[in-house]
């Protein structure tokens, strides 16, 4: 038996025996009285729920599209995977961890929702007390499955796959989502000193910009890297599927996180849009200004950066400050992804330079312009000095955490391929598929035989 062979046998027993123990494990789902909630809440969240959803594949065609053709489908199967793996340990322990009764602020206690016990259709007073508390848990779901497959960018075409899984096991569990209870549970501490993140700038794009540096840097450049050859997208049309699918989604994502049908799911609704807008003019005008042809691949990018720069603004600020956001962030993030060229750290897709300093700059942004206590608005600096403070414990935590979990992952499991692998493209070495047209003598072989040659 092959090591390949050992991991995934065990894996399926594991999952086999966790399918048997949910099966028949007595549990308390509580369920809601009739009319115990406003229907159009519940329709707003569970279309916001399908339309984070529809993030992660978007990000497939994002990513797939800038790759070189022999990483296609592995890029892309990077993103897909966390659909599956991240459910599942969310169903067992991770919501608890991230949404469970407080440990002193710091993490939740993985026996409150293990294996969803005492999740049901009833609403949790605290969490969310208008809607049913599995739909809260199923929309707060969507946002750990995107976080682990934004970092898969930075160390695209030359990681392993079964270390890649591990990882995005050990990410989920031991950085998202305290992160996630730190900022988002009533009780964390990061929400009780005041820091604001209306939708995941710190929880989702921080983090994962950090683990994305982290990951560049504990797997090494890769070998096209270290020859000099210059990275084109090859799939521009994948990467305006990509970018079109993630800015749809992210209505969801950021007016979503108001939990309500309200006035605040529009402000944000509008926020969202405005910056995204004023973020892709400002890259295409960045581009030209450089001498360079605007390119849609830039125009995506800066599309994508508006998004995350208003995440963790967008129920707070207004209009005006919205389209700042967007302009300043796309214009900082440009600076970063040539910084970025300019040195030999080789993330593959320039995750740090995008969601890292993009959810940054939109973190220190909230807080000058914020309704309610904002430098710009209020004219005290709490708020902002919080923003830094929890900004710098942030960033150390998600990277130094994150490259410890890249070292322990290539002790259990070799994370990074071969040069022969890496060569060959993982598409064929890691999943033996290939969007590559077969050769010739291939397809001879392989034509039907009552077919007459001309």
């Amino acid at each position: 038996m092959t090591r390949k062979q050992f991991i995934a046998t065990t894996c399926l027993g594991l999952l086999l025996l966790l399918a048997g123990v949910a099966a028949f494990l007595p549990q308390n789902h509580p369920e809601a009285q009739p009319n115990a909630f406003e229907p159009a809440d519940l329709a707003w969240m569970l279309s916001a729920s399908g339309l984070v959803l529809l993030m992660t594949p978007g990000l497939a065609f994002f990513y797939g599209g800038m790759v070189s053709k022999r990483n296609v489908i592995s890029t892309m199967l990077q993103s897909f995977i966390a659909l599956g793996v991240i459910s599942v340990l969310w169903y067992v322990v991770g919501f608890s961890l991230a949404f469970g009764d407080s440990i002193g602020g710091v993490i939740g206690n993985p026996l409150t929702f293990f294996m969803f016990n005492n999740v049901g259709t009833a609403a949790h007073p605290r969490l969310a007390p208008n809607l049913p508390l599995v739909l809260f848990a199923a929309f707060q779901l969507k946002f750990a499955i995107i976080t682990p497959a934004l970092i898969s960018g930075a160390f695209a075409e030359r990681i392993r796959f079964w270390g890649y899984l591990l990882f995005m096991c050990l990410f989920s569990l031991l950085i998202y989502c305290p992160l996630a209870h730190w900022t988002w549970h009533p009780d964390g501490f990061l929400l009780k000193w005041g820091v604001l993140d209306f939708a995941g700038g710190t929880v989702v794009h921080i983090s994962a910009g950090f683990a994305a540096l982290a990951g560049a840097l504990a797997l090494g450049r890769r070998h096209s890297h270290l020859e000099g050859h210059t990275h084109v997208p090859p799939n521009v049309p994948f990467i305006l599927i990509g970018t079109g699918l993630l800015w749809f989604g992210w209505f969801g994502f950021n007016a979503g996180s108001a939990l309500a049908a309200n006035a605040t799911a529009v402000q944000a609704f509008f926020t969202t849009h405005l910056a995204s807008a004023a973020a892709m003019l400002t890259w295409m005008l960045i581009e030209a200004v450089r001498g360079q042809r605007p390119s849609a691949a830039g125009a995506a990018i800066g599309a994508v950066v508006g998004l995350v720069a208003i995440t963790p603004a967008a129920g707070y600020v207004s209009y005006g400050p919205a389209l700042f956001i967007g302009v300043v962030s796309a214009a900082i993030s440009a600076g970063a992804v040539d910084l970025k060229n300019r040195t030999t750290l080789d993330d593959t897709l320039d995750v740090f330079p995008c969601h890292g300093v993009g959810g940054i700059v939109g973190m220190i942004l909230t807080a000058i312009f914020a309704k309610e206590g904002g430098l710009a608005t209020t004219g005290s600096w709490t708020l902002l000095l919080h923003h830094f403070g929890a900004l710098a414990f942030i960033s150390v935590f998600t990277f130094g955490g994150s490259y410890l979990l890249y070292k322990i992952t290539n002790v259990l499991i070799p994370i990074r391929v071969n040069a022969t692998h890496e060569a060959d493209g993982l598409d064929l070495s890691q999943h033996g598929e290939t969007v590559l047209p077969a050769p010739q003598e291939e397809l001879l072989i392989t034509e039907p035989r009552f077919m007459m040659r001309a």
